[in-house]
């Protein structure tokens, strides 16, 4: 949800547009591939490296963190199958660019970030962006949002050593819930759904490596 256009939003239109189509499939309607190819990741990375945007890399953008490759995001995000209506939680703001694409999907992303700096940068650039439909909270992601819950999707965006018990209590039924976790060299990107009955069904997407989840029920700092 964009509100209005900031100065250097149209930049790198061509490869934005491009790295959307080679990243999203027309599954979902194109939903996805038009969100990759509006919210501006030049702008949510460090100046210096917005000739690098888009390709499919992760960056670092300080306080030792990084922002996933777009096709990490566009296949966490795909994952999630979202249509719209519904409330999101993120675990890791980051930059918030995964919180920018959520936000053109759902209907209201709560998103939770550990580290003051990076939570306040990411507030100032959506806010420059006009995403109205995110609001940040700094604390323990792997605590989740029990004010604020159920959630119908939750995405976590650091590696923890297992799903966070507090999040699969604030998944909502038919909820999905799609994160890393394993050891702190690797992990496996994990999908799990809660039926309507309360049941927890978990389904293995692929392999990864993220940055780790830090807090109560992740790793310890």
């Amino acid at each position: 949800m964009f509100q209005h256009q900031v100065a250097g939003q149209g930049a790198y239109l061509r490869p934005r547009r491009r790295m959307a189509e080679r990243l999203a499939s027309a599954d979902d309607g194109g939903r996805l591939r038009d969100a990759l190819a509006t919210v501006p990741r030049h702008l949510l990375i460090p100046e210096a490296l917005r000739g690098e945007a888009y390709r499919d890399v992760a960056l670092p953008i300080g306080d030792g963190q990084t922002i996933s490759a777009p096709g990490v995001v566009a296949a966490m995000t795909a994952a999630l199958e979202l249509r719209g209506h519904e409330t999101v939680l993120e675990v890791g703001t980051g930059s918030g660019y995964q919180a920018a694409i959520l936000a053109r999907l759902a209907s209201r992303v709560v998103s939770i970030e550990r580290l003051p700096g990076l939570a306040a940068r990411a507030r100032t650039a959506l806010d420059r962006l006009g995403v109205a439909n995110v609001v940040i909270y700094l604390g323990d992601g792997s605590l989740g949002r029990p004010a604020d819950a159920p959630f119908d999707a939750i995405l976590v965006t650091a590696g923890g050593p297992a799903v966070p018990a507090p999040l699969l209590d604030q998944l909502g039924p038919g909820g999905r819930l799609v994160g890393p976790f394993g050891s702190r060299e690797a992990q496996r990107l994990i999908r799990v759904r809660r039926t309507r009955d309360g049941r927890y069904v978990r389904e293995l997407l692929g392999h990864c490596r993220f940055v780790d989840l830090i807090g109560t029920h992740g790793w310890v700092d």
